[in-house]
């Protein structure tokens, strides 16, 4: 397939008609000689992604043309989409279609990255190989075409998400994300964010590759924002190759990174309550916003859906067992022989890492469904949803920095899954 770039020229974003003329040229082409298609897109944490329309399309596009459609939503680690969320992102696709994805079970391995090769991209931080697996309807040759669909925005764990991501994290197994996800941690979040070439990122690409190489996978990657909740697509990129990532991730950086004058001593994070049910989801406001946050600074996360910690009852379990305490600490508790469930698990271990500020500023979890006593032995500060909305004047709030009553100023994010916030001219800067 030829590649199809196109992008908005100004911010306002594509039109429905330049996205429906490329979709289409995009369904001609994958419907040539084809009988049967899978479509992997984002489930409903990427709510602002595009990827619901552009699925609904490809979808209709296919099946006009005679091909038969199946779509199994990239949950990775996730869990399974409700028929109401489904219904939300994906308009009228029948509910037959869709396909759920078990990291735990419905997964086959593929190969192995070598361990000197890790070693090499990490800098010796990590020197085991990381077997690779991914569902087994990606490798099973029933389908003549995988087309990935999704969102590149800057990623706590691989710097910028989607492509290679969305198949070996998305649809992939547990040992290739709990590894993926502890080389991330070790390497430091603060050297990945918002950075298109990292340790995780060349591990992915190493597995697609080697174990992939000749297989019928197609992206189609979008670059959003989302201004009072609306989606502007800013770019589409469709091709075979990593060239889509990398326009996909150059435009992201110009759309996605807020780079503030100053460190933040005050921000205030939204979770929209349809979105984010558990903190492994919320702590997008912790991963995104520590770059900008001022030391012995206050985040406060708004966060009246919140009502576990992890996606599912294991990661819940060990989330509540070790809570939020840090790099130094989590990996202290991985050395001992008494924590295997940890060893077990090691994408909860760097869930646990990436959610800690490390101590340097206050995290404040505003809470609707889930007791103070639970948050508190998490790790972090509690606070009732209700009484801090209407301490910050939630109502009144826009994006960016506001002041507020008293004569404080507080920096306002409604939706950290659409970006990443900078201070000053650390994006670029090595940490040690």
């Amino acid at each position: 397939m030829r590649d199809i770039f196109i992008r908005a020229e100004g911010d306002e974003g594509l039109s429905e008609g330049r996205l429906r003329e490329a979709l289409t040229a995009a369904a001609d082409a994958a419907g040539a000689g084809i009988r049967k298609v899978l479509i992997l897109p984002p489930d409903y944490t990427r709510l602002h992604s595009g990827a619901g329309f552009i699925t609904n399309f490809l979808y209709h596009e296919l099946t006009r043309r005679g091909v038969d459609a199946d779509i199994m939503p990239a949950l990775g680690t996730h869990v399974p989409m409700t028929d109401e969320q489904i219904s939300s992102m994906y308009g009228d696709i029948p509910k037959e279609r869709f396909i759920v994805h078990d990291w735990r079970h419905d997964v086959v391995k593929i190969g192995d990255v070598p361990g000197d090769y890790v070693a090499s991209v990490t800098g010796g931080l990590w020197t085991d190989g990381v077997p690779v697996e991914v569902n087994r309807r990606l490798v099973s040759g029933e389908y003549g075409l995988i087309l990935s669909v999704g969102q590149v925005v800057p990623h706590e764990v691989v710097g910028m998400s989607n492509h290679t991501k969305n198949i070996f994290v998305g649809a992939g197994g547990s040992a290739m994300i709990n590894c993926s996800h502890m080389i991330g941690a070790v390497c430091g979040m603060e050297r990945m964010m918002g950075r298109a070439d990292t340790p995780v990122r060349k591990i992915f690409d190493y597995a697609s590759d080697h174990f992939l190489r000749g297989g019928p996978l197609v992206y189609a990657l979008t670059v959003t924002t989302a201004p009072a909740g609306k989606i502007r697509i800013h770019g589409l990129f469709i091709g075979e190759g990593r060239k889509c990532f990398e326009e996909a991730a150059a435009l992201s950086v110009e759309k996605n990174v807020d780079f503030v004058p100053r460190s933040l001593d005050f921000c205030a994070v939204m979770l929209d309550p349809s979105e984010f049910r558990s903190t492994w989801l919320g702590n997008k406001a912790v991963y995104r916003t520590r770059m900008a946050m001022a030391d012995g600074g206050t985040l406060l996360i708004l966060a009246p859906g919140v009502e576990r910690f992890g996606e599912d009852p294991e990661c819940d379990r060990l989330i509540r067992k070790y809570g939020y305490s840090g790099r130094d600490r989590i990996l202290e508790a991985l050395k001992s022989p008494e924590n295997s469930d940890l060893r077990e698990n090691l994408s909860a271990a760097a869930h646990l890492i990436h959610g800690s500020s490390e101590g340097r500023f206050r995290v404040i979890y505003a809470v609707e469904r889930i007791s103070r006593e639970e948050i508190e032995a998490a790790g972090y500060e509690s606070a009732e949803y209700a009484a801090a909305a209407e301490m910050i004047g939630l109502c009144s709030l826009s994006p960016g920095p506001n002041r507020i009553r008293g004569g404080g100023e507080i920096f306002y994010i409604p939706n950290p899954a659409l970006g990443l916030w900078i201070a000053g001219d650390r994006f670029g800067r090595p940490t040690a």
